[in-house]
């Protein structure tokens, strides 16, 4: 038993050193071209921002943040109570397993608001 404890072990240190360096190696293949480019000075629109407009831009980009953040954490909590009590009705009762996914859907569109609020307050830039 032991000894298949060790294998085990083995196999998972394996599996993160390989999906590590999987990972690495497409973060630099996939980065090269961003920084390969050439710097202009000027915003992604090709104008100069003013310290006004900059501290503007900085708050309205953690607006998005917190927007599509909050979304996702309020979602994360909501599945885990719905899921939770949904398992145990679907447990008990199989033929409400239609309803339960209905009620984990509506908290996993908690995601979906915080992410169009986010690309809503993103499209003002």
């Amino acid at each position: 038993m032991n000894n298949e404890k060790r294998r085990f072990m083995k196999k998972v240190r394996l599996s993160v050193i390989i999906v590590s360096v999987i990972i690495i190696v497409s973060g630099f293949v996939t980065v090269t071209g961003t920084f390969a480019q050439e710097s202009s000075g000027t915003g992604s629109s090709g104008k100069e921002l003013t310290a006004y407009q900059a501290e503007v831009a900085k708050f309205g980009l953690i607006a998005a943040a917190l927007a599509f953040g909050l979304g996702a954490l309020g979602a994360g909590i909501a599945i885990s109570h719905v899921g939770a009590a949904a398992m145990g009705a679907i447990a008990e009762k199989p033929e409400v397993a239609s309803q339960a996914l209905i009620f984990i859907a509506l908290a996993e569109g908690l995601v979906v608001f915080g992410f169009i609020a986010a690309l809503m307050i993103l499209g003002k830039f």
